[in-house]
């Protein structure tokens, strides 16, 4: 008790001196100046600490929005305090709060518990793009935040919140906006001044984008017959004042809108298919807190392949012949097997960039809400790692998945091997590749490790594994299961574990 009378000192002049209207508090251990009043309450309320709650403090003269983690488990993390600060935001909105103070809650068990927190309200604050465009009035749910964090390192917490949310943010902008609002072109116009210190190209012209980037020219063809539709590859490049010590360089899934193609979605299964551009905006989010962080010693590369799936008389079809950027003769299987055709040739083109460069310790990704088999796989919530031989012997899928669990973005690791590639192997002669098989993912064997052994392959990076003169690291991110499926909002993973894995490590 000695260690809670000084936090609640602090807790009343602080309530009184930041001008709320409402404590919000999820944790069960509170401050003393509540502690009689909570344990009245869970006298005769036997759910007192399992659902959202709403009364006023006495003696504190003050509503309090009670909004419990639950009893954890051995198989909790910390995502329990994220969505408890969340509700305790929900529930102190729909009570007509306008200046909530957030008790931020600390535990030896979660290092990283008073940043999640905090990330977690932030997220709990996200108003859509096109309600803040469309009904000005309602940009903000609230007035302010403020936040109670009993550590002497409280400013730099929510300095590093604010960062992180700053990326978070535009991916669930460009994660959330409907086919119209965030078609290629609109997703140009959004980023270019966002992005305004990087330097920025975009890739628009289609003689270019055929030529050049064959595999997305295919999957863009249909859309292209529309101006507002057509396709839009972005590259943003941070340069660092220091020489780089590593380079990362992302390639991001930018599907704004997937009808399946001419293999169409049927049964109603098109609805929430604006989603699969995650990748993307993960990429997109990851860029601005690069231009935000600057790291002195850390090249960066982020590509953006922006392209909606339609269905029409131009549309690619299944048994088309298509030679890639790197010269592969690709059969097409299934035009809904459309993300990995419209990364293959830009994973392509970092590898020559990385080659050709001689770029130190160069990392290839691709991030993707890519297969229905991830989501399966890992369930809701977690994303899904599968690295080259070359990442596996720095074991950064590991590393990655670490990151992961302690900052609420849960991964499964998944292992490619030899069956994966034999997948994709020629089924007669005059191809090199097959794309797909024309089942669904969730119905073919090992069907998220599949694809990217199609892009490895496709993109000329066998070619630069283990026992060549220049191993190229590669990993693949499905995020399926856990960019956030509509009616919810999109949650910009993995973009805090890429983070604190690769520049803030």
């Amino acid at each position: 008790m000695d260690k809670l009378v000084p936090c609640s000192v602090r807790l009343s002049k602080i309530a009184q001196k930041s001008g709320c209207d409402v404590l919000c508090v999820i944790d069960r251990k509170v401050p003393a100046e509540l502690a009689a009043q909570f344990n009245e309450l869970r006298s005769f309320d036997k759910g007192f600490d399992s659902s959202v709650s709403c009364f006023k403090s006495e003696k504190l003269d003050i509503p309090v929005v009670y909004a419990p983690v639950p009893e954890l488990t051995d198989y909790d993390d910390v995502r329990s305090y994220q969505k408890a600060a969340r509700e305790s935001l929900k529930r102190a909105i729909k009570g007509g709060f306008k200046s909530p103070l957030l008790v931020v809650p600390n535990n030896s068990r979660f290092a990283q518990t008073e940043l999640c927190t905090v990330l977690g309200a932030l997220e709990g604050l996200y108003v859509p793009i096109q309600l803040r465009e469309d009904v000005p009035e309602k940009k903000s749910l609230i007035s302010n935040l403020s936040l109670f964090i009993d550590n002497p390192r409280a400013e730099d917490i929510i300095r590093e919140a604010l960062v992180l949310e700053s990326g978070r943010f535009v991916a669930r902008d460009i994660g959330v906006g409907d086919p119209e609002r965030m078609a290629p072109p609109r997703v140009e116009e959004y980023l270019k001044p966002l992005l305004s210190n990087l330097k920025v190209t975009v890739i628009s012209d289609v003689d270019t984008i055929t030529k050049e980037y064959p595999l997305f020219a295919a999957v863009n063809r249909a859309a292209n017959a529309v101006d507002r539709h057509r396709g839009r590859i972005i590259f943003a490049e941070y340069v660092p004042p220091k020489p780089a010590r590593k380079t990362l360089m992302l390639v991001g899934k930018g599907v704004t809108y997937d009808t399946g193609g001419a293999d169409i979605k049927a049964g109603g299964v098109m609805a929430g298919m604006s989603r699969d551009k995650c990748g993307a905006a993960a990429v997109a989010g990851f860029m601005q807190i690069v231009s935000e962080l600057k790291p002195d010693d850390i090249h960066v590369i982020g590509a953006m392949s922006l392209v909606r799936n339609s269905v029409g008389e131009e549309c690619y079809v299944a048994d088309e012949m298509i030679k890639s950027r790197s010269g592969v003769r690709i059969r097409i299987g299934n035009t809904d097997a459309e993300g990995r055709m419209c990364m293959a040739d830009v994973l392509c083109r970092m590898k020559e960039l990385a080659v050709e460069g001689n770029l130190p310790d160069p990392h290839l990704f691709t991030i993707a809400t890519l297969t229905g088999h991830a989501w399966l796989s890992a369930g809701e919530g977690q994303s899904i790692i599968v690295d080259n031989s070359v990442a596996q012997l720095d074991d950064h899928a590991r590393k990655l998945q670490t990151a992961g669990q302690c900052f609420g973005e849960p991964f499964e690791v998944s292992v490619l091997r030899r069956c994966d590639f034999d997948a994709n192997d020629p089924k007669t002669i005059g191809e090199d590749l097959v794309q797909a098989n024309n089942a669904p993912s969730v119905k073919t064997p090992r069907g998220h490790q599949m694809p990217a052994a199609f892009m490895i392959k496709a993109a000329g990076l066998d070619k630069y594994g283990v026992e060549s003169p220049t191993p190229l690291k590669y990993t693949h991110l499905d995020i399926a299961g856990s960019a956030g499926e509509y009616p919810f909002m999109p949650t910009a993973a993995p973009i805090v574990a890429l983070v604190k894995t690769h520049l803030l490590n």
